[in-house]
């Protein structure tokens, strides 16, 4: 039962009049009792709400940022008309900021044997699922004193899906790409790219591109055309351990690593390669392997949904173990995780040559944009500390990308804005350099 804002305008008038006219019992009761006949008759009268029949619909994924809707169908088997409110609630982090309130409540008439679609607009500010808390109804009587309430749990999960904002860089490393794969004027050649097909000699070859013996059969001078290997193996590894779960900016480190996979994940596809997907931090958190190229962006971009950083820190050993068994043969292993001091002398380290005995290794790290204006402030004496601190942890990860580097590791360490196009492009690189 609920009471509405006119039943305690009624009670507020009537004590007025008790006051002002009739202080007495007999005036307390002359106002009481037909506000308590009106209560009870609105009880009586309003559609029940236990016979309702709820059911859900509408969008069950949506991109983080982007709009969704839920639909949820009331239906009123009794024979009464349902006349009032009903409430869908959901986790705050459901709506858009500042919209819970009114998005989430309906105003409703529904006659008997009828029901009515109600559209409930959602828009998550976090990755993951996001589940329906309750449905409330609030079926109101004739005089709209009172009301019957009730609530119900009509379950619906959304999922979150990561944004791939750097989505807007494909366009522009396809182009490259089609330069490297010889599907434009410009043609790649070079050291352990495949043999493409024979052409003419044009002015400006490479005369080292010269097939000599090609050339005496055709009577013309024929040059070599290379392409970039196809059908290569590229191991994702996402360490979700504690270093991820450090903010730049408004959002953890393995949001932007996320996005990074991605981006690789969707020029790796198209330039003919296999792409496999490791997460681990004690234990292995998710994978995603031998997908067809059609498969492989929507199989990653749902495993990555509901990743979340574990404060834990990263088992370096069980994670390079997973990965080997994930690729036991030459493969292009992508690590995207923390250029801390520590973790990567006590735990990575030790492990690297087992990972470049065989494999190709890049690893890239989310820098803090912090750092630089921290290192760059001089104003008052907090700010030369700041700078100090600053300065030391910028010197300790150039040391440790110094020793990844000697022990044959391609590091990347870049902010969040550009960390996703600067792993795409140095994936380009190493095809066209025959790496891979």
């Amino acid at each position: 039962m609920a009471l509405t804002g006119r039943t305690a305008l009624l009670a507020a008038l009537g004590a007025l009049v008790v006051g002002l006219v009739a202080p007495s019992w007999t005036g307390i009761l002359a106002v009481t009792l037909p506000v308590l006949l009106g209560v009870l008759a609105d009880l009586a009268l309003a559609a029940p709400v236990r016979a309702l029949g709820l059911a859900r619909g509408g969008d069950t994924t949506v991109r983080l940022g982007e709009d969704a809707t839920v639909e949820l169908t009331v239906t009123n088997p009794g024979r009464r008309p349902l006349r009032g409110q009903v409430r869908d609630a959901w986790a705050p982090s459901a709506w858009r900021p500042g919209s819970s309130y009114a998005a989430s409540r309906h105003t409703v008439s529904i006659p008997p044997g009828e029901r009515r679609r109600l559209t409930t607009p959602l828009a998550p500010t976090r990755r993951g699922d996001h589940h329906a808390v309750k449905v409330t109804v609030r079926s109101l009587g004739p005089l709209g004193l009172a009301a019957r309430q009730g609530s119900r749990t009509v379950p619906w999960t959304l999922r979150a899906l990561p944004p791939f904002t750097s989505r807007k860089h494909l366009p522009s490393r396809l182009a490259r790409l089609r330069e490297l794969d010889g599907r434009t004027s410009v043609l790649t050649r070079g050291q352990g790219t495949e043999f493409d097909s024979l052409r003419e000699y044009l002015p400006g070859d490479d005369v080292r591109s010269i097939d000599w013996r090609a050339s005496a059969r055709r009577n013309t001078v024929a040059v070599r055309t290379w392409r970039p290997e196809r059908d290569r193996h590229v191991l994702i590894v996402l360490d979700t351990g504690r270093t991820s779960a450090g903010r730049v900016g408004d959002a953890p480190r393995l949001d932007a690593a996320l996005d990074s996979a991605l981006l690789l994940a969707a020029l790796a596809t198209k330039a003919g390669d296999r792409v496999d997907l490791l997460a681990h931090d004690l234990h292995k958190r998710a994978t995603v392997v031998g997908r067809s190229p059609a498969d492989v962006l929507p199989a990653l971009t749902e495993a990555m949904a509901t990743l979340e950083p574990a404060l834990v820190e990263t088992d370096m050993r069980a994670l390079t173990a997973a990965a080997l068994r994930t690729a036991p043969h030459r493969s292009l292993i992508v690590l995207l995780t923390g250029l801390d001091t520590r973790p990567v002398e006590q735990g990575l380290l030790p492990q690297l040559p087992l990972l470049t005995k065989r494999h190709e290794v890049v690893l890239a790290s989310v820098a803090d944009p912090r750092l630089d204006e921290l290192a760059a402030a001089r104003g008052t004496v907090q700010d030369v500390y700041g700078a100090a601190a600053a300065e030391q942890t910028r010197a300790d990860r150039r040391r440790t990308a110094a020793r990844l580097t000697r022990a044959g590791v391609t590091v990347l360490d870049a902010p969040p804005t550009t960390i996703a196009p600067v792993l795409a492009d140095t994936y380009l690189a190493l095809k066209a350099a025959g790496r891979l």
